[in-house]
């Protein structure tokens, strides 16, 4: 079916960062790089104005593609500049959606595909083997860091340069819905992995955003909180619950040392004052610096804590019976 230079034109105007009328002159993988560039960052985009009527004429056979001379392709610097941007943008564009898979595969695979997306471009392609192995060795050069794209990239772009060649021509053409499934399936498999982080750090933002107003509201209420509490510790307030569980926290630490009062003296909580008694002094006999010279420091820091657990047991008993 002969392709109109109106309809090209049409889909140049409409979709013409999405490659669609890459898609419609049978240049897929013009279109796909299109696709994941949004129109080569809009710069190819309005490029193609000037290519359509040559891609048309091919795409119906009135016009032999030129520039095949020889062989091998001749060198281009565009093509060069092309493979350098896209595989530090597809490198990129795998440490931010890939970054649980290794560095060291990730970035190398990526740079390669897309050095390969752009050597695929119009009538020339390149051996895939040879660069991707170059990414691969460059890749671990650097060790797969971040900064490490750009060379691994040059170096890949090297290779498709040192390795291009032509198409065949005479290649059966796909039918249009195959050729559609296949653009699909890599658009998805680019966009996917940037898609899922996408996502994880608008959950992110959004958890964020919902504990706004709660933030805003203890931020408002801070004054009020800040005057109330001034007003306890100057006794204006009443503050019962706090004093309970200040009460409370007092009655727990006071608890606490007198069980290791208990301990100290060998005693089980609740014994008597005459128990409290009688091993304090059956203790004190036993560690008594003066009797314990050989081990001087051992026997005082055990004398010290013996009259400080008595004084917990004994001083609020003596205080009660002289009130009494």
């Amino acid at each position: 079916m002969a392709k109109r230079l109106l309809v090209a034109y049409g889909l140049w105007a409409l979709g013409g960062p999405l490659g669609l009328h890459h898609v419609y002159l049978g240049r897929d993988s013009h279109a796909l790089l299109w696709m994941l560039t949004l129109g080569g960052f809009g710069a190819g985009w309005l490029w193609d104005f000037w290519h359509i009527p040559c891609w048309v004429a091919t795409a119906n056979g009135t016009r032999v593609p030129g520039g095949r001379g020889g062989t091998v392709p001749g060198l281009s610097p565009l093509r060069l500049v092309g493979q350098v941007t896209v595989g530090l943008y597809f490198g990129l564009a795998a440490a931010l959606g890939l970054p649980w898979v290794p560095a060291v595969l990730a970035q190398p695979l990526a740079v390669g595909l897309g050095v390969l997306l752009v050597s695929s471009v119009g009538d020339q392609t390149a051996e895939a083997g040879g660069v991707l192995a170059t990414a691969f060795l460059a890749s671990l050069l650097f060790q797969g860091r971040v900064l490490g794209v750009l060379p691994v990239s040059l170096a890949a772009s090297a290779a498709a340069q040192r390795h291009r060649r032509y198409k065949p021509r005479g290649m059966p053409r796909p039918r249009l819905a195959a050729r559609l499934y296949h653009l699909g399936l890599a658009c998805l498999a680019f966009a996917a992995p940037l898609a899922c982080r996408a996502l994880c750090g608008a959950a992110g933002v959004l958890g964020t955003l919902l504990a706004l107003p709660h933030t805003a509201t203890e931020l408002l209420l801070l004054p009020l909180h800040a005057g109330w509490l001034l007003a306890e510790i100057l006794g204006f307030a009443g503050g019962s619950a706090s004093r309970e569980r200040g009460s409370s926290f007092r009655a727990s630490s006071w608890s606490e040392r007198q069980q290791r009062a208990y301990e100290v003296l060998g005693l089980l909580a609740g014994a008597s004052a005459e128990d409290v008694h009688r091993s304090y002094r059956e203790l004190v006999k036993v560690w008594h610096p003066d009797h314990n010279r050989h081990r001087a420091e051992e026997a005082e820091r055990r004398f010290i804590e013996l009259q400080e657990a008595y004084e917990e047991l004994a001083g609020p008993r003596r205080a009660m019976a002289a009130a009494a």
